[in-house]
């Protein structure tokens, strides 16, 4: 049985703070708002001896990966560029290789539905001989960095599935090979199929759970491998039609053939479990909460010397909070916690063998992002992703929770303005929908808190996090869409007003994804309590879009698919009674939400005479990694004008 341990354990942390400026009294100009992080993905070599990073260099350009040496961070570091490519992310593989994961566009359009117009490659990079080598492999995810043996890792490549069509079209199993960076040659470890589809390997790069799908039963099916063994157990199976999760989360360190497991196990918020290998049975459970679910868990920091050791399990609430079975780990965190500016979620992002040192990352509502390095007792702050911001001009997030009209409590995260309410309102819908939603640093909640406006984020019945039965009300009995999940959002609002925080006179929805898709339901709601809505990416054919993917659905899959978008409320259907101006803004390489949604209702909207403003972001794909500052500027710039000018009488 594991037990959660509490310990007190210091270390001397000193670092130089700058006074804090005045009060800022002018918003941001939205050109800081629209910038890519400046810099990220910070980590420190193996041994400790240097520093990684990546960095934007100007407003529209590309990443490079900037390398110090670590006890000197004020000398010029050694640049790496991949042009045409794209450098997207970074793994050391030892003191002097570093692995590069790059990205080009390779075609103007999108191949159909989830098909973009990106491909991947991988390269490495000696910082002895100053040289790139490419790899021919494209598409290839790094599975496994064998810590032991830097000159291999594990690599994955999608796979043609076998077995019933509907099988080929759910699953993609993968291939897995050992490649050798130093000759650029794979070998095939394991060979996927349907029945045996993902595998996760340990830290020394043993095989040992294994993922898979029975066609003929229907069933998800789970394997176990022993360390030193070739034969896989197969140790439980979940039905298709079972709304129930069944994840692994990792090995447990304290017993033998033991997983540790999130898990519904007949109960309605999903928990910690131990699970023998041997017995395939469920055993002790070693943490749940009673309003939202485990979500995972926290791994040890030291990952080069404990890559399988696990520290603490997760939920969220507020953000994320952790329990932990480290005492170390959860006094070196409470030190951290005390001892970085505005420490809001924290995370050791990066740490050297032999305790050389590490990389510290805190994010949240006045901390874009900050890094770290703790070394000899100290911290030096390395950078931020934003540095043009300071905290205190940054608004702070409440954790709220209001009821909807038929008694169901919703959460909601509230980004408030500077300055005396009532405030104008932005409700702002997470896509999804059915998705868990943490709100640490939310770039367009802080954009509009920044412009004036109240922002608030429900968390709208479907949203994961809060238990099977707040998910599954969103579509168990008909789809939700624009019914009581519409209810959800203007209860918020509803809410707001009576505690005087918004105007109700100055109210409107942005959202994006499914986000987009509430918009376009708010505009033809009524009683209407919107000036107007903007709606990004948004789905308005229900059926045209569960149409891209209909013939995968079963099961719970099914059930809550079509139950979510063919019973719900399509915004195609309701062009005719919308009754504010509407912003609609899509990208024109949407892999995910293709843009002929957008060109469908565009004509609805000439059908009807409806008011409307329309901005394709050229090059824009649906994911955030894809929207580059021109995208970012033209998004902010549409949205803030249209908001002040053009968002119901005189703006809002």
């Amino acid at each position: 049985m594991h037990k959660f341990l509490h310990g007190l354990f210091f270390i001397t942390l000193t670092y130089t703070l700058t006074a804090k400026a005045e009060k800022q009294n002018q918003p941001y100009p939205l050109e800081y708002f629209a910038l890519r992080d400046v810099i990220s993905q910070v980590n420190l070599s193996p041994e400790g001896g240097r520093l990684a990073l990546m960095k934007i260099p100007s407003k529209e350009g590309n990443p490079i990966l900037e390398v110090f040496q670590s006890d000197d961070l004020t000398q010029q570091p050694f640049r790496v560029n991949a042009n045409p490519m794209e450098i997207v992310g970074y793994s050391w593989i030892s003191e002097d290789d570093i692995l590069l994961s790059l990205r080009q566009q390779v075609r103007d359009k999108i191949d159909g539905f989830n098909r973009g117009v990106y491909e991947g490659k991988l390269a490495k990079f000696n910082l002895k001989t100053k040289k790139i080598k490419e790899f021919r492999e494209v598409n290839a995810r790094v599975v496994n960095l064998l810590p032991e043996e830097p000159n291999k890792v594990i690599l994955a490549f999608n796979a043609k599935s076998g077995g019933s069509k509907e099988a080929r079209l759910r699953f993609r199993p993968s291939h897995y090979y050992e490649f050798d960076l130093k000759k650029g040659t794979k070998k095939l470890l394991i060979q996927g199929s349907i029945a045996l589809a993902n595998i996760v390997f340990d830290g020394k790069g043993n095989p040992r759970v294994g993922f898979g799908f029975d066609d003929k039963s229907r069933e998800s099916v789970y394997y176990y491998r022993k360390a030193n063994s070739d034969d896989w157990q197969e140790i439980y199976r979940l039905s298709e039609n079972s709304f129930e999760s069944f994840n692994i989360a990792g090995l447990d360190d304290v017993k033998a053939d033991t997983l540790l497991v999130t898990a519904h196990n007949g109960k309605d918020k999903t928990g910690l479990w131990e699970f023998n290998t041997q017995t395939k049975s469920f055993g002790d459970l070693i943490y749940q909460r009673n309003d939202v679910d485990v979500s995972g868990l926290r791994r040890h920091s030291n990952r080069w010397e404990k890559p399988d050791k696990t520290a603490a399990v997760r939920y969220f609430l507020d953000k994320d909070h952790y329990e932990y079975f480290d005492a170390e780990e959860a006094a070196l965190y409470n030190q951290l916690d005390v001892s970085i500016p505005s420490a809001h979620s924290i995370l050791i992002s990066s740490r050297a063998k032999g305790n050389k040192g590490m990389v510290v990352y805190n994010v949240g509502p006045q901390d874009p992002g900050s890094y770290y390095l703790v070394r000899n007792n100290t911290v030096q702050k390395i950078g931020s992703k934003q540095p043009s911001f300071k905290h205190e001009d940054l608004a702070e997030v409440q954790y709220i929770k209001y009821p909807s009209r038929d008694g169901k409590i919703i959460p909601a995260f509230l980004t408030k303005p500077k300055g005396e309410a009532p405030f104008p309102t932005i409700v702002m819908p997470h896509g999804g929908p059915f998705v868990g939603e943490t709100v640490g640093y939310d770039e367009w909640g802080q954009m509009l808190a920044n412009q004036g406006y109240l922002v608030i984020q429900p968390q709208y019945r479907g949203s994961r996090g809060y238990g099977l039965d707040f998910y599954k009300s969103a579509f168990i009995n008909g789809g939700e869409g624009g019914k009581a999940m519409q209810d959800d959002k203007d209860d918020g609002v509803k809410y707001l007003i009576e505690k005087k925080l918004a105007d109700p006179d100055r109210v409107a929805m942005f959202g994006w994804s499914y986000g987009g898709y509430a918009a376009l339901i708010a505009a033809s709601r009524q009683p209407q309590m919107y000036q107007c809505v903007i709606a990004g990416a948004a789905v308005v054919d229900n059926q045209l879009q569960v149409n891209y993917y209909r013939d995968r659905l079963r099961g719970a899959s099914k059930i809550e698919q079509e139950g979510m978008w063919v019973d719900s409320i399509s915004p195609i259907n309701e062009v005719a009674k919308v009754n504010v101006p509407i912003l609609l803004i899509h990208g024109s390489v949407d892999q995910r939400v293709p843009p002929e949604h957008a060109k469908r209702y565009l004509k609805e909207l000439d059908k009807h005479n409806k008011p409307y403003k329309y901005v394709e972001l050229t090059g824009a794909d649906h994911f955030s990694n894809t929207l580059f500052y021109n995208h970012q500027i033209e998004l902010y710039q549409s949205m803030t004008d249209y908001l002040k000018n053009d968002c119901g009488p005189g703006g809002i």
